[in-house]
C-alpha cells in the first residue's frame, strides 16, 4: 500500500487527507498533490498543520523503526513514529530521548518541524539539538539529506521550519543514557515572581528538569515550582496507567469565571500541602495531560486558544507581571498556565521558538472578540519586550509581530518549498 486518500474534517475545515505509507513513493505523491502540508498527530494548537480545502500529507503511516545501535544510542526511524513508542522501546535498554514536549503523542517529523522543547532546555536545548540527520522530500521530486555537518543551512531551515521546506520522511536521533524510569522530584510553592526566578536560577546547576504552574488570576504571581532528576530507583513497580477521558463536548466551556478561581485556589493549596521530595515515574512527570484524553473537549464547542510567548530574561519579570496584570483586568484566565525559563543558548533552527529568556504558556476558552482583544494587549507587551510567539500554538498572531519575533525569516524563505502551503503560511507569509 502506498497511500490512502480521503476527505475529512479537521477542526472546522475540510481537507483532502492523503495518508503516506511507503517513503519510497512519497516523491510521486507530493508531485501529483501539490500545495499540501505534512500532518502528523495534529497536536499543534494552531494552524501550522492545517490546510483548509487543501491537501494534508498524513505521515502517521510512515511508522517504522529502521535501526537502533544500543552501544552508541543512535536511532533511525521514519517520521511518523511516535515519541511514545521510541521511549517505550529505548528506555528499558538504558536510553532516552534527550528532549520531549508535554505530550509524547507526537510524531518525530512534527517534533523536528516545530523544534519542540521540554522541561530541560537549560541543560539540553530543544529537540533539534539531538537530530543528526534528516531525509527531506521536496515537491519538485528532489530528496535532500541534511544534518548539522551535512548541508547545515538546509538542516537549520528544516528544524523548526513548520514543514515548509519539504516533507520529512526519515530522521536519525542521538539518544542519551538514562539512569532509570524514575525521577527524584521536589515540589515547592512560591508566593510571587521574585521567588519564582530565585528558584529557577537556584535549580539550573543541580536539576535537569524544571517547570512551574502559575496562578494567573491571583494577581500576585504565586505558583508551584517543580524540579526533577532521573535516577536509578531499583526494581520498583510501574504505576498502573489509569487514563481518563472527557467523554463529550459540553454545551458551554467548563473553564469559566465560576470554575477558574476555586480550581486555582484548590490546586495551589493541594500542591502546597504535598510540597517536598518524592519519586515520580517518567510518564506522569513528563506528560501529565496524556492521562486525560480528549481534554480539549472541556472548553466546549468553541474550543480554546493557547498563548505562549518567550521574552528576554533582562525584561522577563516585568513583562510577565504586565501580562498577568492584563489577564486579571480582563476577567479571563487559565488553569493550564506554565511558567519556565529557557537556557542561555541559541536555537538550531532559523525559525525555532526557544531563545534565552522566560516563557509563559496559557490556555483561554474562545470567547471571540473578547479573547482576541486580550491577545492584542498581550501582543503589545511581547512586542515591546523583544519577544516572540510560539508558532506551533498560534492561530491569530499579526504578521508584524511574527516578522519582528523571527528575524531570520528572510534567510529561511530561501529554502521554502513553493509547492507547500498551510493556513499558517498563507496567514503570516502570504502563500
Amino acid at each position: 500500500m502506498v497511500a490512502v486518500s480521503s476527505w475529512g474534517r479537521l477542526g472546522s475545515f475540510e481537507h483532502k487527507v492523503l495518508t503516506l505509507f511507503d517513503q519510497h513513493q512519497v516523491v510521486q505523491q507530493l508531485k501529483s498533490n501539490r500545495k499540501g502540508i505534512a500532518h502528523g498527530m495534529g497536536r499543534s494548537y494552531g494552524d501550522v498543520c492545517l490546510n483548509p480545502n487543501g491537501v494534508l500529507w498524513k505521515t502517521t503511516g510512515l511508522d517504522h523503526f529502521i535501526s537502533l545501535d544500543e552501544n552508541t544510542g543512535r536511532l533511525s526511524c521514519e517520521a511518523g513514529v511516535l515519541l511514545r513508542d521510541i521511549q517505550r522501546l529505548v528506555m528499558p535498554r538504558g536510553w532516552i530521548l534527550p528532549v520531549t514536549p508535554g505530550t509524547q503523542l507526537v510524531t518525530v517529523g512534527g517534533a523536528i518541524a516545530n523544534d519542540v522543547h521540554g522541561k530541560n532546555h537549560h541543560v539540553l536545548g530543544s529537540f533539534g539539538d539531538h537530530v543528526q540527520r534528516i531525509r527531506l522530500v521536496r515537491t519538485d521530486g528532489t530528496t535532500i539529506e541534511c544534518g548539522p555537518g551535512l548541508l547545515p543551512d538546509w538542516f537549520s531551515s528544516t528544524v523548526g521550519g513548520l514543514g515548509l521546506t519539504g516533507v520529512i520522511t526519515e530522521a536519525e536521533i542521538q539518544l542519551r543514557r538514562v539512569a532509570g524510569l524514575w525521577l527524584d522530584t521536589e515540589t515547592m510553592p512560591y508566593a510571587n515572581l521574585d521567588e519564582f526566578f530565585h528558584l529557577a536560577d537556584d535549580s539550573e546547576a543541580g536539576w535537569e528538569h524544571t517547570v512551574s504552574w502559575i496562578d494567573c488570576i491571583s494577581g500576585d504571581g504565586r505558583g508551584i515550582f517543580m524540579r526533577g532528576n532521573q535516577i536509578n530507583a531499583g526494581s520498583r513497580s510501574v504505576p498502573k496507567n489509569r487514563k481518563l477521558t472527557v467523554p463529550f463536548v459540553p454545551p458551554i466551556s467548563l473553564v469559566n469565571r465560576l470554575s477558574l478561581r476555586p480550581f486555582n485556589v484548590a490546586y495551589f493549596n493541594l500542591k502546597k500541602w504535598q510540597a517536598g521530595r518524592s519519586l515520580a515515574h517518567y510518564e506522569p512527570f513528563f506528560y501529565p495531560l496524556d492521562n486525560l484524553l480528549e481534554w480539549n473537549r472541556m472548553y466546549g464547542p468553541k474550543g480554546f486558544f493557547q498563548y505562549q510567548s518567550v521574552v528576554p530574561r533582562t525584561v522577563g519579570r516585568d513583562a510577565v507581571q504586565a501580562m498577568l496584570g492584563e489577564i486579571v483586568r480582563s476577567g479571563e484566565g487559565s488553569f493550564l498556565a506554565v511558567l519556565k525559563t529557557f537556557g542561555n543558548r541559541q536555537p538550531v533552527g532559523m525559525m525555532s521558538f526557544p531563545q534565552p529568556g522566560v516563557t509563559l504558556a496559557l490556555d483561554f476558552p474562545n470567547k471571540g472578540v473578547r479573547t482576541l482583544k486580550l491577545f492584542e494587549r498581550l501582543d503589545a507587551i511581547v512586542r515591546e519586550a523583544g519577544g516572540r510567539i510560539y508558532l506551533a500554538k498560534d492561530a491569530r498572531m499579526p504578521r508584524d509581530l511574527f516578522e519582528a519575533g523571527y528575524p531570520r525569516l528572510a534567510e529561511f524563505l530561501q529554502y521554502r518549498d513553493r509547492g507547500i502551503s498551510s493556513a499558517m503560511s498563507r496567514r503570516l507569509i502570504g502563500y
